[in-house]
């Protein structure tokens, strides 16, 4: 893991979601860019990060309706963040540390520039561990 750098594992791909976006409409974009977060914001502000888990546990576990539930109502408004020069053992001392799974990534100017998970760490760097778990679960036939 040493000398990698977290923009050399982050994903580029940012999607960016108003606060005013019901939890259905954010879980239809996620799948259709087989992602499992968010970026929300209010005008041209970051405001938070919504996750796929954030739906389960904060709304559908509450019974909240997604058609009505805007994800202004369940998203992390602390979000953590990491330079993309840093290693990527930093990152995964950050994410350990701060109890998260996923890191915005910010440019020296503190632009966003991307999102590092422990899913892109596992499968950067450990690829069949990641893979064995996904085949150990799927049914034989």
């Amino acid at each position: 893991m040493t000398g990698y750098r977290v923009r050399d594992v982050m994903t580029k791909q940012v999607i960016y979601l108003p606060t005013e976006t019901t939890l259905d409409e954010a879980a239809r974009v996620m799948r259709e860019a087989d992602i499992g977060d968010v970026v929300a914001t209010e005008g041209a502000t970051l405001v938070g990060m919504l996750t796929d888990r954030d739906i389960v546990v904060r709304a559908v576990a509450e019974r909240s309706d997604p058609a009505r539930t805007t994800i202004d109502a369940i998203i992390t408004r602390e979000v953590v963040m990491i330079d993309q020069n840093c290693t990527v053992g930093e990152a995964a001392a950050l994410m350990r540390e701060r109890g998260v799974r996923r890191v915005l990534v910010c440019d020296n100017d503190r632009k966003l520039v991307g999102i590092v998970s422990l899913g892109d760490l596992a499968t950067r760097f450990d690829p069949q561990s990641a893979l064995g778990q996904i085949s150990e679960r799927t049914p034989t036939t």
